[in-house]
């Protein structure tokens, strides 16, 4: 895990999201070779769903989710009982998202992208067109969501 560079994790994030990845999946896949231990399928398909504030549903922002789950796989444990592993990942889970809500306003999708809070919209995802990416802050919200993590996984190192 040696020299995280974070420009390139946030084009990274950005490149996938332009490929047509959900934001989850963008942010996760631009740290997919960090945990190579799991396979990049499963891991979109888990993401898969967070797109659009957690299935369009406009409600937690994918990016954000998506750091939530590169957390998970940093610190989570996969039985009930190791209760440290699970304060450690809720720690982290709490600062990655006051610093994505320090930088953005906002963990809200509906809110991220100006829609009114509570809009739940047809289940069907937008088209990525040229004027998609104009109107939406997305790309950008990938890439703060990358250097963020990118950021941790700097910090996490020198200690």
């Amino acid at each position: 895990m040696s020299n995280i560079d974070i420009e390139a994790r946030a084009q990274a994030g950005r490149e996938y999201f332009q490929k047509g990845y959900n934001c989850a999946q963008a942010v996760v896949a631009a740290f997919a070779d960090v945990y190579p231990e799991d396979d990049i399928n499963t891991l979109m398909r888990l993401a898969a769903s967070f797109g659009g504030g957690m299935g369009r549903l406009r409600m937690t922002c994918g990016a954000v989710t998506g750091m939530f789950m590169l957390a998970g796989l940093e610190n989570g444990s996969a039985t009930p009982v190791d209760l440290d592993s699970r304060a450690r990942n809720y720690a982290l889970v709490q600062e990655l998202a006051a610093k994505f809500k320090e930088e953005s306003d906002s963990l809200i999708c509906a809110t991220l992208i100006g829609l009114r809070v509570g809009t739940i919209e047809p289940p069907r995802p937008s088209e990525r067109t040229a004027q998609y990416y104009r109107q939406r802050p997305c790309p950008r919200l990938v890439e703060t969501a990358c250097r963020i993590y990118a950021q941790h996984l700097i910090n996490s190192q020198k200690k």
